[in-house]
């Protein structure tokens, strides 16, 4: 007579870690705060797509998308609305903009649109720095073959660029802060990254000229914003400039939507 199988024991499963662990809770009661993306622009392109992708892999969450228009009159109506489906007392939206740093314009508005509101309202960081956010310029940089599309380094494989000038928006103080994300991503390309600004000061050029002053002949810019912060036009103008090749914005990459979730689930782990 055979022995019978081995039955596996049915335990509590395992719980996923680091960047695969859910960012926000499978389940949520129904006054849950409702996310609430801002985007500089009309909310269209990215921003739309971005939501789109976060409404997907998180149906739990009500998802709200924004333009902040000059004066941020449809992130208030979003706010408001959320309000009105909540009962009192509780916190009714969390704001996470679609921004990988700081930006003047982008926090004025939402700060005037929270205030014109009146409304219980959490507004979260921006999404740098952070290593998924490292990974995600990895990928785009990738993308248009200015890096590998892994981080195993090969003596015998030149690398495709010798440098990459990380540009963001926002100002100097935006440029200050994405150092972080910078050092991440000379982390995994194993390569100089210096950061610049597209609309401030330290220029993109400038950058360009220390990296070759080191020996740096082909250089890679990488633009660390989402899309709507940036006009039409201004990376590649600002590339040619520079004299350097250039990938693509972030734009509606996955990682991207899963920052957006990660924030939001920060605030709910917090409270």
């Amino acid at each position: 007579m055979s022995e019978s199988p081995i039955l596996p024991v049915r335990g509590r499963p395992v719980r996923p870690s680091g960047r695969h662990r859910r960012p926000v809770p499978s389940q949520l009661p129904p006054e849950a705060p409702a996310l609430v993306l801002a985007a500089l622009g009309d909310a269209s392109g990215a921003a739309a797509e971005l939501a789109a992708l976060i409404r997907v892999d998180n149906p739990q969450i009500q998802v709200r998308l924004a333009g902040l228009d000059e004066e941020a009159k449809r992130l208030t109506a979003e706010l408001e609305s959320a309000a009105r489906e909540r009962p009192e007392g509780v916190t009714a939206a969390i704001v996470v903009p679609l921004l990988t740093g700081p930006h003047p314009v982008a926090d004025r508005l939402i700060a005037a649109a929270v205030a014109s509101s009146r409304v219980a309202v959490t507004v979260t960081g921006p999404l740098g720095p952070h290593p998924l956010l490292a990974e995600a310029l990895h990928i785009r940089l990738a993308e248009k073959g200015l890096a590998r599309a892994d981080r195993m380094r090969l003596v015998n494989v030149s690398s495709p660029v010798d440098a990459v000038v990380l540009a963001t928006v926002g100002g100097e103080r935006a440029a200050a802060e994405a150092q972080p994300t910078a050092v991440l991503l000379a982390s995994r390309l194993t390569l100089p990254v210096l950061v610049a600004s597209l609309d401030s000061a330290p220029p993109v050029a400038a950058a360009a000229e220390r990296l070759r002053a080191i020996g740096a002949a082909r250089i890679a810019l990488s633009p660390c914003v989402v899309g709507p912060e940036a006009p039409d036009g201004l990376v590649a103008a600002t590339a040619a400039e520079a004299g350097a090749e250039y990938a693509e914005v972030l734009g509606a990459h996955d990682l991207i939507a899963d920052l957006a979730a990660r924030a939001y689930g920060s605030i709910l782990s917090a409270d």
